[in-house]
């Protein structure tokens, strides 16, 4: 074998492990396991002025303010609409600073936590020079499904900064039930 393929077949199997799987537009993704949190049912968002769009606002969960993203949103698709099984999977996400603090991510519905091993992880594809996939870890081909593995601190990193910031400035009391 060729060191190329030593080095791909390497950075494949930094990839295995455990990942919880969602749903965003009838697709499938998946996020690391020991980044979640924990899975919650819908909960009453409080807006934040002046956020983009794909930034929902904060909930109070537990006495703590988290700020939560629409990946819907943040990922330009159309046709946003919540049913009973949209959720908001709160993980654990490390700032572009070296700092971790929790976000909201509401997506369709999750699906289940799969173990995926060096064989079921593909690279991520060409998409050609000017198409940033930094966001993207590999493809995962689990029984027939592809399943697009995000890493989720560059999904939602420079934005969480920014929020955090503006999530401290909000009273105690946002969002409490």
């Amino acid at each position: 074998m060729s060191e190329a393929i030593l080095e791909t077949k390497a950075g494949t199997r930094q990839l295995t492990g455990k990942y919880l799987t969602f749903t965003l537009q009838g697709e499938s993704y998946g996020i690391e396991v020991l980044k979640v949190r924990e899975i919650i049912r819908h909960v009453s968002i409080t807006a934040v002025p002046q956020m983009p769009a794909y930034i929902r606002g904060v909930i109070n969960l537990r006495g703590k303010i988290i700020p939560v993203m629409d990946l819907r949103q943040r990922f330009d698709f159309q046709n946003i609409v919540n049913t009973d099984q949209t959720c908001t999977v709160v993980v654990q996400v490390t700032l572009p600073d070296g700092k971790n603090t929790p976000m909201g991510l509401e997506v369709d519905g999750v699906e289940e936590v799969i173990n995926l091993n060096a064989a079921d992880i593909e690279e991520t594809p060409d998409f050609g020079g000017q198409i940033a996939i930094d966001y993207i870890l590999g493809m995962a081909k689990v029984k027939g499904v592809v399943k697009v593995l995000l890493d989720i601190d560059r999904v939602v990193g420079a934005t969480a900064a920014k929020l955090i910031s503006v999530s401290q400035q909000t009273p105690a009391n946002v969002g409490a039930q």
